[in-house]
């Protein structure tokens, strides 16, 4: 399984008429694969959205997106002034990552933390968060674990469902309190970043 992120920057104002667009068009998009996942951003970069499509091999995802670029409703009919930015980055999930999609009811809000590591470190990395998941799970539910294969290289992202930004707040601070988080990965560590996002009412993660 892959994971396809594409993340598109639009102009102030934008995301509302894009979201109503991509929802009128993605019934039949979804005649050629089912969409994962979908959010805006509310605290970070603003005026991204963020839509997850899951493939099950880089083969199928070309034959689906040629397939689909054939049918006259799809892409969805934007106004092209309406972008600022497009980017695609393909993921693998870690061993331990549920698959992302269906009718998963997981939070109102999640928030997306974006680290890069070392070269070389992923591998390690991927086994340190292995042991130190299961007890943080206890606090609140992993959407998604995985890192880059095309795009960005050495990029690891987790997204994490919270009810509120004041569940957050409160998941954080026990977390931490527990010896196993957060993972003892520090040293690998190059740059770190996050947003919050909000599902989107037709997203299947929501």
């Amino acid at each position: 399984m892959i994971y396809e992120v594409r993340t598109y920057v639009l102009k102030p104002g934008s995301v509302a008429t894009f979201e109503e667009n991509f929802a009128a068009a993605l019934p039949h998009r979804e005649k050629y694969s089912k969409l994962g996942a979908f959010w805006h951003t509310e605290i970070g970069p603003l005026n991204q959205v963020i839509h997850v499509w899951p493939y099950e091999s880089m083969e199928e995802r070309n034959s689906i997106r040629e397939e689909a670029g054939k049918d006259p409703s799809w892409p969805p009919k934007n106004d092209p002034d309406m972008y600022v930015s497009m980017n695609s980055e393909i993921f693998n999930p870690a061993p331990f990552m549920r698959p992302l999609g269906g009718n998963q009811a997981l939070g109102s809000i999640y928030e997306m933390r974006s680290y890069t590591y070392k070269v070389g470190s992923i591998n390690k990395v991927i086994d340190i968060w292995a042991d130190a998941v299961p007890a943080r799970e206890e606090f609140s539910p992993l959407a998604a674990a995985m890192y880059t294969d095309v795009g960005g290289l050495n990029k690891w992202v987790h997204i994490w469902a919270y009810e509120d930004l004041d569940q957050r707040k409160n998941v954080r601070a026990e977390a931490i309190k527990t010896p196993t988080w957060p993972p003892p990965t520090r040293e690998f560590l190059v740059s770190q970043e996050n947003k919050i996002m909000v599902p989107s009412s037709f997203s299947p993660m929501h």
